[in-house]
This record gives C-alpha cells, sequence and structure tokens, in this order.
C-alpha cells in the first residue's frame, strides 16, 4: 500500500504544546520530500520514477506521485501555472497521479476525474492533515467508525448525495473526484473543482463524432505510449522466494514443488480477456514503437514478443459454460467465446501469450491461500473487491511487474440508461431509436417485446420531466417505504443498449432482465442491491441524508441532467473499487494500470456525443476506430460482439462451495451489533442464493465484504505513526459502536 500525507500548519495555533510533524511524530517508513511548516512525506514501496519533486524560486514546490507523462520543463510551467490559479493544467498530463504544490503557505492537492486517486483531510494539532488514504489520517486522529456512511455506503453506494464526502471515519474527510483541496495556513480549508463550468444558459456548441473519436484515439494511444516509456522494473526477490538449497530428503524437483508461485515477471503485460477495452490495450501496447515491454530472455519469451498477455481461465466453469445444481454442463457460453477471440488476438507475433488456469481456489469468497476471507489484507474502505481479491491475486501473480487492464471502458465510453432522459431533453427523440430497439430484442417473447419501446419512451420522459429535488425526495420516501420493487433492483443488458446499472451489465439479480434493469435505473437517485436487507431505521436515516440534500443548492452543473450525472457517479464507484483491489490483490513488487481512468482519457470520452454513445455497439466501434488509427486493423471475427457474463456463474458457485464459512461469519455480525443488518435474515438470504434463487448476488457480496472488512479492521494492530507523539491507540480502538437512537 502506497500513500502519501502531508500536513499544514496554522501560524497562530500550530506552536507550544501541539506535535511537531517530522520531530514528534512521522509516518511509519515513510520518505520525506521536503520539511518546513508544511512537511510532506512518501510512504510505502514507491519507485523511484514515481517521486518527481521541482523547485522554483522562493521555495515553492511541486510534487507529483504515480506515473506521470510531463518533463521536467513541464512540470516546472505547470508549477509557474498554479501560482496563478491555474490548477487543470496540474491534471492535464498524461498518466495517472496526484499532484501537491505549495505556494508560500498555501497547500493545494489534486484528485483526478474519476476517483481512482482520491484526497483526504482532516483536522489536527491547530492544522489540517491530508493523505492519500483514510486509514492513516483516522491512526492520526484515533478515529471511530462512523456508521451512518456504512449505511449509506450499503444503501445507495453510487449517490452522491448519500455518501457525501464522509469516509467511514468519523472525522475523516474526501475530496470529490475532479476537486482541488487548498489549505492556507492550515486553518483555512477550501474544496474547489478544477474543470471549467458547463454554459447553462447557452448551450455549448455541439462536438463532431469523428473529432470525439479521434480525441479518445489520441488520448488512449498517449496513455500507453506513457507506461512504455517508463524505465522497466524487475520484482524486489524476496528472501523467502529463494531457494533454500539442499534440505535432508528433498530431491530438486520436491525442492521447486515446495517454493510459493513466482512473482511478476519483468518489465510491461495486459490483460488479454478476449474483451474489446482489454484487447485494445494489449494490441496498442504491442503495436506502438519503443521499447519493447516484456524483456527478452524472462519468463520463456521469443524474438519478437513485446508483451506479456495473460488470460485467465476459470476451470470451475466447464469447458460449455456453468454447472447447474445438478452438476451438468450448460450450453456453449460467451466465455468459451472470449476464450477463443484471446487465443485469436495471442496469435500477433509480438504477444507472449500466458493462460492461468485456476480451479476453486480462485473462485469468489475465498481467503488468501485457500484460508478464511477475514485473514486478507486490510484496505483503506470496504468494498465488493475484498470477495473477488483472491481470485484477481493468482491471475495477476502471472503477470508483469506494470499490468495494464481494462478497468472503466465501460464507464467512460457506455451510455447510461438515465442518458435516455438527456436526449429528451436535447429533444434528440430519433436518437432513442436503436437503444430501445436493441431493449426490445433482448427481452425474449414478441408478445412482450412489442411494449418494450413505449415503456422505455415513458420511462425517459417521466425522468426528464421530474426535477432534481423531486427525484431526490421520491427516492427517499420509497427508502422508507422500502418498496421491493425498486430496493436491490438490478440486472444486466446487452453490451452498449444503454442498459443496465452503472453503465454496463450487472452480476446482480437473476431475477432481473434488461428491461427490468434499464427501466430501474431511469431515476435520479436508485437504491443499492443490499438495500433489502438493511433495517428499516437504517434506511430511515439513509433516507433523511436525501432529504437533506434535495433541500441543498444542485451541487453542480450536471444536477440538472440526470443521466450526465448518474453516468459521473457509476465511474466514481467503479474507480474506488478498482482502488480497493489494487491494495486488496496487491502482488508485491507490481503495478497495476487503468488508462481508462486517466484523466487525458476520461476528458476526451466525456466529449463523446451521447446520440453516437447510447447507440447498440458504441463501445466496440470507439475502440475499432482506435485501433485503425494505430494501424491495427485485423481483428478476429466476432471482435466486440457483446458475450454473456460468466461472472454471476462463478459468484454462485464459490457462495455454495464457502456457505458454511458465511454462515459462521455471521452468526454474530459487527454489522448487527451496529444495527445495519439482522443476522437471521442475511442467513437466510445466504442458504437461498447458495440453493439458486435469484436474489442480488451483487448485494450479498456487499454485505460480506463489509463485514469481513470490519474484523480486520478491529483483528489490526499498530498505527501508521511512530514518535514521541505517536498516537497511543489505534484507529476504531473502541469497537463498532451502538446504533445510536434516531
Amino acid at each position: 500500500m502506497r500513500w502519501l500525507v502531508g500536513w499544514a500548519a496554522d501560524n497562530a495555533r500550530g506552536s507550544g504544546t501541539a506535535p511537531r510533524p517530522g520531530r514528534e511524530i512521522r509516518p511509519v517508513g515513510a520518505q520525506q520530500l521536503w520539511d518546513g511548516p508544511d512537511p510532506l512525506w512518501a510512504v510505502g514501496d514507491w519507485r523511484p520514477d514515481e517521486v518527481r519533486v521541482v523547485e522554483v524560486d522562493g521555495g515553492n514546490r511541486l510534487a507529483v506521485l504515480g506515473c506521470c507523462g510531463a518533463s521536467d520543463e513541464q512540470l516546472r510551467v505547470g508549477l509557474f501555472a498554479a501560482r496563478g490559479g491555474a490548477l487543470r493544467h496540474l491534471t492535464a498530463w498524461p498518466g495517472s497521479y496526484t499532484a501537491v504544490v505549495r505556494i508560500g503557505r498555501r497547500v493545494t492537492v489534486t484528485t483526478d476525474l474519476a476517483g481512482a486517486r482520491p484526497v483526504f483531510h482532516t483536522p489536527w494539532a491547530g492544522g489540517t492533515a491530508y493523505a492519500t488514504a483514510a486509514l492513516p489520517l483516522a491512526d492520526l486522529i484515533e478515529a471511530q467508525l462512523d456508521v451512518g456512511h456504512l449505511a449509506a455506503l450499503l444503501a445507495c453506494p453510487d449517490v452522491p448525495e448519500a455518501l457525501g464526502d464522509g469516509t467511514p471515519y468519523a472525522g475523516v474527510r474526501r475530496v470529490p473526484p475532479g476537486h482541488a483541496l487548498i489549505l492556507r495556513d492550515g486553518s483555512s480549508r477550501e474544496t474547489v473543482s478544477y474543470e471549467p463550468a458547463v454554459p447553462t444558459v447557452v448551450a455549448a456548441a455541439p462536438v463532431d463524432a469523428d473529432d470525439a473519436v479521434a480525441g479518445i484515439r489520441d488520448a488512449l494511444v498517449e496513455a500507453v505510449r506513457v507506461r512504455l516509456a517508463a524505465p522497466r522494473h524487475a520484482p524486489v526477490p524476496d528472501l523467502d522466494d529463494l531457494d533454500p538449497g539442499p534440505v535432508p530428503g528433498m530431491g530438486p524437483a520436491q525442492r521447486r514443488a515446495g517454493r510459493p508461485p513466482r512473482g511478476p515477471a519483468p518489465g510491461i503485460g495486459a490483460d488479454l480477456s478476449g474483451g474489446s477495452a482489454s484487447a485494445t490495450l494489449a494490441l496498442l501496447a504491442a503495436g506502438l514503437p519503443g521499447m519493447p515491454g516484456t524483456v527478452y530472455g524472462t519468463a520463456g519469451t521469443a524474438a519478437g514478443e513485446r508483451l506479456l498477455a495473460v488470460t485467465f481461465n476459470d476451470l470451475t466453469l466447464g469447458p460449455l459454460g456453468p454447472l447447474d445444481a445438478s452438476g451438468a454442463q450448460g450450453l456453449p457460453s460467451g466465455r468459451a467465446v472470449e476464450l477463443e477471440r484471446a487465443r485469436s488476438i495471442a496469435e500477433n507475433p509480438r504477444l507472449h501469450h500466458v493462460v492461468v488456469a485456476l480451479g476453486e481456489e480462485a473462485l469468489p469468497y475465498a481467503g488468501p491461500d485457500g484460508g478464511p476471507l477475514v485473514d486478507g489484507p486490510l484496505t483503506d474502505e470496504p468494498g465488493p473487491s475484498l470477495i473477488t481479491a483472491e481470485r484477481h491475486r493468482r491471475r495477476l501473480a502471472a503477470g508483469s511487474a506494470d499490468q495494464l487492464g481494462g478497468y472503466g471502458a465501460r464507464q467512460v465510453l457506455d451510455g447510461h440508461p438515465a442518458r435516455l432522459a438527456d436526449l429528451l431533453l436535447d429533444r434528440r427523440r430519433r436518437h432513442l431509436l436503436r437503444p430501445v430497439t436493441a431493449l426490445a430484442r433482448a427481452e425474449g417473447p414478441p408478445g412482450r417485446s412489442v411494449l418494450v419501446p413505449l415503456t422505455v419512451y415513458r420511462a425517459a420522459r417521466r425522468l426528464a420531466r421530474t426535477p432534481y429535488r423531486d427525484g431526490m425526495l421520491d427516492a427517499a420516501r420509497r427508502l422508507r417505504e422500502h418498496e421491493p420493487a425498486v430496493v436491490g433492483a438490478g440486472g444486466a443488458g446487452p453490451d452498449g443498449a444503454a442498459v443496465g446499472a452503472g453503465g454496463g451489465a450487472g452480476n446482480g439479480a437473476g431475477a432481473y432482465g434488461a428491461l427490468d434493469a434499464s427501466l430501474a435505473a431511469l431515476t435520479w437517485c436508485r437504491p443499492g442491491p443490499a438495500a433489502r436487507w438493511l433495517t428499516g431505521e437504517v434506511l430511515a436515516e439513509v433516507s433523511i441524508r436525501l432529504e437533506q440534500a434535495a433541500l441543498r443548492p444542485v451541487p453542480d452543473e450536471t444536477g440538472t441532467r440526470p443521466g450526465e450525472r448518474r453516468a459521473r457517479a457509476a465511474l466514481a464507484r467503479l474507480a474506488a473499487d478498482h482502488r480497493l483491489l489494487e491494495q486488496a490483490a496487491e502482488v508485491r513488487s507490481q503495478r497495476l494500470h487503468a488508462p481508462f481512468l486517466d484523466n487525458q482519457v476520461v476528458r476526451a470520452c466525456r466529449a463523446l456525443p451521447e446520440a453516437l454513445r447510447v447507440q447498440p455497439g458504441a463501445r466496440a466501434s470507439v475502440l475499432r476506430a482506435v485501433l485503425t488509427g494505430a494501424g491495427i486493423r485485423e481483428l478476429p471475427p466476432g471482435w466486440g460482439v457483446p458475450s454473456q457474463v460468466t461472472d454471476t456463474a462463478a459468484a454462485r458457485t464459490g457462495l455454495r462451495s464457502r456457505i458454511g464459512e458465511l454462515i459462521d461469519l455471521f452468526d454474530a455480525p459487527l454489522l448487527a451489533d451496529a444495527g445495519l443488518v439482522e443476522a437471521r435474515v442475511v442467513r437466510r438470504a445466504l442458504r437461498a442464493a447458495a440453493e439458486g434463487e435469484p436474489l442480488p448476488l451483487d448485494g450479498l457480496a456487499e454485505l460480506v465484504s463489509t463485514e469481513v472488512w470490519l474484523r480486520r479492521l478491529l483483528a489490526r494492530r499498530g498505527s501508521c505513526w511512530t514518535g514521541t507523539a505517536a498516537p497511543r491507540q489505534r484507529a476504531v480502538a473502541g469497537g463498532v459502536p451502538q446504533r445510536p437512537s434516531l
């Protein structure tokens, strides 16, 4: 886990008996980037090229941590621009990074647009402490758990109005994506947006579709080129991984079999799942000029192979599809098609293909090395990634020191169902024809599909005519009344047809089809899939949060457009979960890169016209144009064709195999102690889902991951700080507090 932490002191109150950062208290294992009244540290296994600091006259400094494609001269220009207030200039370089600027006694910290590089802050010792992780700040102030935030995270995980700027730790605040934290003399805190405001009176000039696609191509190519231009890194050898030499009674073969799995290979690799997003990154990285990503002579590479491509094959699903309850094979699934497509792409002589075939040990709900789930690493916050961390860790261990992945492509390129209402607001009714036709085709029976276009149009028109305040108040009412038709709704739909919660297919409910998922998403606010199992008291408290948000002014310029607002919230949730995946499935000496979450790529994708975004197959056509512009025209048959999602089958299989452990986990859950759930209700739902009932599995995964995170947090020992003034207790030392009365 890597993070940076700093402190801005108040001149009037930052002396006397207050602890002095860097002298009386300091982070464990920290590298100090600068000292003085406003010190800054980098903590963790940062690489030398990931930490860059420039300084100009007057002691003004800029620190950039992460993968940044700017030159030293560009960093100096950015520092001068930030001194004049041009913060957006700091976020326009290719790559994924965090920028910290110190101009005199003014400190500025920027987040990214997606939310994969968050910033947190809290008042402390007469000043303000800030960090890119919430847990160190919670340790610093000895924070207790914020049970209200955990309730909102379970009830409405993708609703910014319910979450606000809070974190699971009381007193620790989060800076929203696309904003910067400005600290003046320590005590003055301000959060400002660095993106230019969109005019609301005069409509913005329409963007040509070809120009928008060309902008996405340039941004994505530059994002991949930045990773290729970075220095190559080899995994740091661990003493435990070395051959211990001759052992009495063991031969060389037995010693090799007893070694732990090898670490990542040197160089750069990419995921190759057969999907359009990961395949695009793999082909771009293999075809762009420059230094090859894979070092010749390692991991069995041959001459001409430039990139290590990794494909994951889940053996528990069988060669022809998932196994049903009786153990019989299903029909040929989209997974088999994707594996064949990955094999066709891997025939490229520039790719060195590795297939990671794993069985039950890599199913969801499996703990490290097949042990209990609660034994895994502690992450900054709870998230669904805790359930699949071991699955991803085993796949990533076969990759490279720098691994490219297609995370976020669906969220930045696809059309959220609520964008249909945005088209009606712009009086573009004819652009609804193709997406609703695709929905009707996916619905199946002709007798029902004939009414799909009219049903979707009515729902989109109703959302377009519903003001922001009325939509939030209606969502609060539905939460209080615990309406089953809304709480826990979810589902999956065809790729690019503008259906599915969060801008894409879900893995949640077998009872919900494409139409049900799209209609549920055509709202200003939609409860999460875990809301159906929360207590009525908790739902009432979250509804109060929504009512209070409805009474406040519209947060930003996107508040009047439900589709754009819902799409940004879905992207923020995906980015937050990807950040937790990096922590939960962390492989020593490895970095995960998600170019689709870079600022320049997100900005380019936002310029894509909504009329093009909501059309079926839009994402595949955009990525095909990206590859064509890069000189890659030969793609396998069926590339970009939507396939069935197999995550649901894997989740159900993993749930069935670990049902005993999960029932024991909720025998006396901490979530019940906090008043969030009733243990018997969750146990009944787990048994029903394991037996095959159509329940939202992603909702159960959120409950399990939150319970697991709480147990890991309370079992933690030690602190992130050291020194004479270091906190004597760890965060949440008092345990999980009882639920306060409303």
